[in-house]
């Protein structure tokens, strides 16, 4: 009869300009999904070249070796009896388009522009792409010579068309514009279309994958249809981790489910679905099929092809299913762990070396490694080839197999206390006791002989001899101490980063990594060029809250008991004097706001688009049961003073792992000034003119100046 459908969607693991990796995780996708009896493949946006390309889309050498690629697959037997859809750049008239091409037995049936580009948070596609605004239109496209010696064809349609098959008709949206008010699947799906597909590069942030999945529902909850996703997976040489979940949806419910984070290269789905449920769901919507008469059609590229076979009735078809999320502490032990594991493979280094202090931070950056030794056990276990042979060249062992985390750990892992005369008893045993609970290899120094060193120099030079506060010192005074601490353990991290394989014997350096949390660098809370600085950061756009709630996990879940007073400890730099022995310097107190108003001025700040006094006007309300608006007024002013006097200080901040909406990435997420008026006058005057009104309101005595 012709009606039951078998499609493929996948998640591959592509890296910005790996033109030879990308194209073998392209044809084994197409082997998988043929194998599997699809008829038609999807891949994720931008698969040939790797979607991170950023301004190597300017040079002509990617468009030439996207080009080549496609050659590749266009002539392939593997691509033979199968609808191939495959996204790369393609230059029309002068004019760069971010494209799906969509090919079968060596001829290009079409080449659909991107219409809706990304341009806000991490995405700067207008930078490097013009969206196609010519609603369904179509023109001819040129072929380089390259592409007309495999398909014999000079031209090919270019432009907002859909495909007519001779069972179907399939529709392309890539990644925005499923996100888009006015997605281009409405209007196709009133006109006829019945599958549509959606290439996408759509990154890993907390909580955020129910988003994606309602929209792909509701896609085709109202008007009918089939929906098709494929997604980029792991990361491809920056801050972000694109995060699978390929999936296939069918009148709004859920089909087939991939994966969130996994450390397969490759992921392919195949459903095989009725279209006839499609045209029955449809046909009892009225208001669908009034609106229908009246759409303005697409043009159609019509393929003589089927997605079905004319002898189908007992091919079994795919119901529903529901999806499973993960919580929020299972999102930071998997998602940050793929993206170190990509990073470690594909730098070609040995392992890791972290500062451990015993605190909440460098603890969850260590069970975030830990985490990835895991993943990488069982990936081996499940016969996962390329993960066994990355790991054996990572311990420089062609006969290794990783079974047990711990042990792994040991070779790939190295952690380090750096005590000084500040440093408390009870932060160096917690950090020893959860090095030898996760295996790492670790190493117990003292840097107060460099500390001495170095001031003393200074006292050299100078003859003045810089004390700390409690000993006499000004502010000053303490301020610079606590950072020559700070950045001597950043130049002893490097420096056992490069030598501490070779004082054991073995090949290769260690990536430093990083362990400031989000509320930490929006505040400005560290020392520039302190141990904060390193390779990379995968907690750097996790809050404070959070790593908390994923300590509280890894207690549960990997038996860490150590974790247990590492949670009940107040965060504490230990950068200053001990008091009998006993840690007096405690974080919230330095940064005169505790953590969890962090999390709320980050988010106001960031996600609801507040200045001070926006910021003021909400947290008075949001305030209200516990604080007075003066005293708001007077948390919000030192929020923003302390935020713009640090802001110079992410310019200079370690690439962090990409979760948190609030980030205050400056790279490219979070654009701001790094030199302000840090008075906030203006500002901060219309906020005390608020107060004084309120006040009057409630008939409280005006005081002129809030603080």
């Amino acid at each position: 009869m012709g009606r039951a459908v078998s499609v493929a969607t996948c998640a591959l693991n592509q890296w910005a300009l790996d033109f030879e990796g990308n194209l073998e995780r392209i044809f084994r996708s197409i082997d998988i999904a043929k194998r599997r009896g699809a008829r038609y493949r999807l891949g994720p946006e931008l698969e040939i070249c790797g979607y991170g390309c950023s301004d190597h889309y300017y040079e002509s050498d990617t468009l030439l070796h996207s080009f080549q690629v496609l050659a590749k697959l266009l002539e392939s037997p593997a691509t033979q009896d199968i609808i191939c859809d495959v996204g790369m750049p393609v230059l029309h008239r002068n004019v760069r388009y971010n494209c799906r091409v969509i090919f079968l037995n060596k001829k290009i049936l079409l080449i659909r522009p991107k219409i809706s580009l990304a341009n806000a948070g991490n995405y700067r596609e207008l930078r490097w792409f013009t969206p196609w605004s010519k609603a369904r239109h179509v023109e001819e496209y040129f072929l380089p010579r390259i592409i007309q010696e495999v398909t014999g064809q000079e031209t090919v349609p270019f432009g907002d068309a859909v495909l007519a098959t001779k069972d179907t008709c399939l529709g392309t949206e890539i990644c925005e514009e499923l996100w888009a008010p006015n997605s281009p699947h409405i209007e196709m799906g009133l006109d006829g279309v019945e599958i549509f597909t959606n290439s996408s590069g759509s990154h890993h942030v907390l909580r955020k994958a129910h988003t994606r999945v309602d929209l792909v529902n509701s896609a085709t909850a109202k008007n009918g249809g089939i929906y098709i996703l494929a997604n980029q997976k792991g990361c491809d040489g920056d801050r972000l981790y694109y995060d699978g979940c390929a999936m296939i949806s069918m009148n709004g419910e859920t089909v087939a489910q991939g994966s969130q984070f996994s450390l397969d290269d490759v992921e392919v789905l195949v459903a095989t679905l009725d279209l006839e449920d499609v045209r029955s769901y449809r046909a009892e919507i009225s208001s669908r099929n009034l609106a229908a008469s009246k759409v303005t059609p697409y043009p159609r590229v019509k393929v003589n092809f089927a997605l079905s076979c004319s002898d189908d009735v007992a091919v079994p078809t795919c119901m529903p299913i529901q999806w499973r999320h993960h919580s929020p502490e299972e999102e930071i032990s998997l998602g940050p762990a793929c993206w170190l594991w990509d990073y470690l493979r594909r730098s070609k280094q040995a392992g890791f070396l972290l500062p451990l202090s015993g605190g909440i931070d460098s603890s969850a950056t260590a069970c975030i490694v830990y985490s990835m030794c895991h993943q990488v056990c069982l990936a081996v276990k499940n016969g996962n080839a390329d993960v066994l042979a990355d790991a054996r060249k990572i311990v420089n062992d062609e006969t290794y197999v990783p079974e047990d985390p711990r042990e792994f750990c040991k070779r790939i892992f190295t952690t380090c206390y750096m005590a000084s005369e500040n440093s408390s008893q009870d932060t160096c045993n917690r950090a020893k006791l959860l090095a030898e609970q996760i295996g790492s290899y670790h190493i117990n120094l003292n840097i107060d002989a460099a500390v001495k060193a170095i001031v003393g120099i200074f006292s050299m030079v100078t003859g003045r001899t810089p004390c700390f506060s409690v000993y006499g010192g000004s502010s000053r005074e303490n301020l610079a101490l606590q950072n020559v601490q700070a950045r001597i353990r950043m130049v002893l991290a490097y420096l056992f980063a490069q030598l501490t394989l070779w004082t054991r014997g073995m090949p290769g350096g260690l990536l430093v990594l990083g362990s400031a949390n989000v509320d930490e660098s929006l505040r400005g809370y560290l020392t520039k060029y302190d141990c904060s600085s390193a390779d990379i950061n995968p907690i750097g756009g996790i809050s404070k809250t959070d790593l908390k709630n994923f300590i509280q996990y890894c207690i549960e879940n990997f038996q860490l008991t150590a974790l247990r007073s590492i949670m009940s400890a107040p965060p504490t730099a230990e950068l200053e004097p001990l008091v009998d022995g006993q840690v007096a310097q405690t974080d919230e107190a330095d940064m005169g706001m505790t953590y969890a108003e962090l999390s709320v001025y980050g988010k106001l700040r960031k996600i609801a688009k507040a200045g001070p006094y926006s910021m003021f006007c909400k947290l008075i309300n949001m305030w209200k049961e516990i604080c007075t608006p003066r005293e708001v007024a007077s948390k919000v002013k030192h929020f923003f003073r302390m935020y713009s006097i640090n802001r110079h200080k992410m310019t200079t901040l370690t690439p962090s792992y990409h979760a948190e909406n609030y980030s205050p990435d400056d790279n490219r997420f979070d654009l701001r000034p790094f030199l302000y008026n840090t008075t906030w006058s203006w500002q901060f005057r219309c906020i005390d003119k608020q107060v004084s009104k309120l006040e009057k309101k409630e008939g409280i005595s005006v005081v002129e100046d809030v603080d």
